[in-house]
């Protein structure tokens, strides 16, 4: 899907790293939160913003408490999923 190294929590695509940085998937009502962070914008591989996943700089994936940060906020969303 984009190239690049995705991890899953069962079944379920959780976060990812690619040439750049990484991704996060953490949900429309938990992506405000993850914004707020240093380092963490919109995902937008072709130009249009993907609601719900959030890309970290390599700097913000690099810096232990914001990678925490995001990977907790995504997997409090993930893990609510039913599992694949």
């Amino acid at each position: 899907m984009f190239g690049g190294l995705c991890f899953l929590l069962n079944g379920n695509m959780l976060c990812g790293v690619h040439k750049g940085g990484g991704m996060a998937r953490v949900g429309k009502e938990l992506e405000a939160a993850a914004l707020k962070l240093d380092g963490v914008d919109p995902l937008s591989f072709t130009g249009r913003k993907m609601g719900g996943m959030v890309d970290l700089s390599e700097a913000a994936i690099e810096d232990d408490e914001t990678r925490e940060a995001v990977l907790s906020l995504a997997w409090e969303f993930v893990g609510a999923l039913p599992a694949k």
